[in-house]
């Protein structure tokens, strides 16, 4: 995909967003979600990861978004203001091109960026073996499988953590503010 374009994204790809995510809901494990939310839902959601200064990146190729990735933050609490949690979605159509993992390295290098240290992935399923395999490509380590956590398309499911340090991780102090949390 040598001319996929990967870029923030703007108020335009709320409804392809929306999309993607309602299908990765109704069909995937990546989500716990049971019921896809609306555009006005994603839309707020997306402006709350934006507010607090973070990524939220999308994949476009020939003017169609493929997916998106985003960091959140791991706790709300203000120790963890270095610590964030990934999320990428794919459209099916893209699914097992690289997209997903092109978005994982400008999600990574994005993160670095604003001097945060942690970066950690909650994968749902541990036969999920696409976007295990991606994460630990880039650098995720495997730190845990907790079972039975979700409960959806009638079988329990469990997580897998894993986690990677941005920024030399735990060996220094922080040089950077972190992320905004505030109202915590």
């Amino acid at each position: 995909m040598s001319d996929l374009i990967i870029r923030p994204s703007t108020d335009a790809d709320v409804p392809a967003i929306t999309a993607i995510y309602g299908w990765n809901v109704l069909n995937g494990l990546g989500t716990f979600e049971e019921i896809p939310p609306d555009e006005a839902e994603m839309a707020r959601r997306r402006a709350t990861f934006l507010e607090r200064g973070l990524p939220y990146l999308v994949a476009e190729q020939d003017g169609q978004v493929l997916g998106y990735a985003y960091a959140g933050p791991f706790r709300l609490r203000a120790a963890y203001r270095y610590t964030v949690e990934d999320s990428i979605y794919v459209a099916p159509e893209a699914a097992g091109k690289g997209v997903g993992k092109t978005l994982l390295a400008a999600l990574i290098a994005a993160c670095e960026g604003l001097g945060l240290r942690q970066i950690c992935a909650v994968i749902g399923d541990s036969g999920n073996a696409a976007s295990i395999g991606v994460h630990a490509s880039l650098g995720f380590e495997h730190k845990g499988v907790f079972p039975d956590m979700g409960y959806k398309f009638g079988r329990w499911v469990d997580l897998v953590w894993m986690q990677r340090s941005l920024n030399g991780g735990g060996q220094t102090p922080p040089d950077a503010p972190g992320m905004s949390l505030s109202g915590v």
